[in-house]
């Protein structure tokens, strides 16, 4: 709420005694005359009107003072908004199309975020925004609580766990504020937003907290935004009621769950993508003669000019600890930093994960996987033939490897066996120099060190 004209004048007077009185000019300067030809630096105005004319003697605030007024209510309503660094998070510093090639969930997210601005504007109902981690909920979330404080309103932004641990906090003597104060707060917030709903611990304690506060805004119709992991249908049954009603708001997505899936399983830990680099790959190798440092150097200059260009296939094969994890991590390095996609995929645990998407219980299903990992724009296949030889598995690597051979999709694969001698349907493909090469890599195990018996 606004602050009354004569609470205002009060407080802008002493700032402008203090600022007289306190902030001297250097060398001895003296001011001259006021810094307000309007005001003369009384803060207020009163117009030049006849007698008898409705605002003739009324005090009405200077142009120079409303503007200070404005960015102190501002300041305001951002200590309110409990928003910290996302003030950064607008609709402005936003992608309008969500971080991802994939057209489908490119789609969701500007669904999503016409939604996100919509209701920014109105501040109406509720709208509950789904959608795995990394995929934009939060930005949208805060962007909304951002709008809402340009535009001069108050907005509470609260992470679900951070809320459940001040609330238990707050029964502590020596709390800032009580229980009931910040329960009330947050219950009656003009608009609330809720991030991350179902990433606390489920305590009959907290799901008691969230009840409340959600049923009391649901019953008020408070305007109210909420964003989770979960699909809608995985929500506890009492919130699922209130959070997807359709005739108090609406629920968006921001990406596809095959999409989920490939962030989880084809994306590259960051550890490894800072450890791995071609510039820390050592072509000395361990206490390696002269013609193993040259299979590394030559190694790692195929895999320097793959990364530059990413045309056919490579196929780094050796025995174990020679580096070629570490190649195939750095070419992933250099291709994401060029803007690329990459599917990056441990092939034992993608076999898998293959295996499991066949339960019906599945967040995804088995034809959605193996069609992202046939299609995807580079992939990298590491550790081939480190897998179980059943006949099934190899049945899905090798549909997968026709695919890629015959679309030429690029490809690096990382293997122990030495496919340029083995025959069979992977091997033929691989030994196919017109679309690829292959490199040996002989040296001495990197991770053992010391004397050798």
């Amino acid at each position: 709420m606004m602050e009354s004209l004569a609470h205002a004048l009060r407080r802008l007077a002493a700032t402008t005694r203090s600022a007289r009185n306190g902030n001297e000019r250097p060398n001895g300067f003296e001011r001259s005359g006021p810094e307000c030809a309007l005001c003369k630096d009384l803060g207020w105005t009163t117009r030049d009107v006849p007698p008898g004319d409705p605002d003739f003697g009324r005090r009405t605030v200077c142009e120079c003072q409303q503007r200070q007024i404005e960015l102190e209510r501002h300041d305001r309503l951002v200590r309110y908004s409990n928003l910290a660094n996302l003030t950064r998070s607008t609709f402005d510093t936003l992608d309008p199309r969500g971080r991802t090639s994939d057209p489908e969930s490119r789609e969701m997210f500007t669904t999503a975020r016409e939604a996100a601005e919509r209701f920014a504007e109105s501040a109406e109902g509720w709208l509950l925004i789904s959608g795995p981690n990394g995929s934009g909920k939060t930005h949208l979330a805060a962007a909304i609580a951002n709008r809402a404080i340009e535009r001069g309103r108050p907005a509470l932004f609260v992470h679900v766990p951070d809320l459940l641990d001040h609330l238990r906090a707050a029964f502590l003597p020596q709390a800032d504020i009580s229980y009931d104060d910040l329960f009330e707060q947050v219950r009656n917030a003009p608009l609330l937003v809720l991030d991350e709903l179902g990433s606390h611990s489920a305590t009959p304690w907290a799901e008691e907290k969230l009840r409340q506060i959600i049923n009391h805004r649901f019953n008020a119709l408070l305007p109210t935004v909420v964003t989770t992991t979960a699909q809608p249908q995985e929500l506890e049954p009492y919130l699922r009621a209130r959070l997807a009603d359709p005739q108090v708001g609406r629920t968006v997505r921001t990406r596809r769950e095959a999409e989920a899936w490939r962030r989880r399983w084809g994306e590259v830990e960051a550890e490894l993508l800072g450890r791995m680099t071609f510039e820390s790959f050592d072509v000395r190798g361990n206490e390696c003669s002269h013609e193993q440092r040259l299979s590394l150097e030559s190694a790692l200059a195929s895999a320097t000019s793959y990364a530059k260009d990413p045309d056919g296939w490579l196929t780094l094969f050796g025995s174990t600890g020679v580096g070629k994890t570490h190649l195939a991590v750095a070419i992933a390095s250099a291709r994401k930093r060029a803007g690329d996609e990459v599917f990056f995929a441990f092939v034992p645990e993608l076999l898998d994960y293959l295996r499991s998407a066949f339960d019906p219980g599945s967040a995804v299903s088995y034809s959605q996987v193996l069609e992202e990992v046939k299609s995807s724009r580079l992939l990298i296949l590491d550790g081939l033939g480190d897998e179980t030889a059943s006949a099934w598995g190899q049945e899905k690597l090798y549909q997968i490897v026709v695919r890629r051979h015959n679309a030429r999709l690029p490809t690096v694969i990382t293997t122990q066996v030495d496919f340029s001698e083995k025959r069979g349907h992977i091997g033929s493909r691989l030994q196919d120099y017109s679309i690829g090469h292959l490199a040996r890599m002989d040296a001495n195990d990197y991770r053992i060190r010391g004397p050798r018996g």
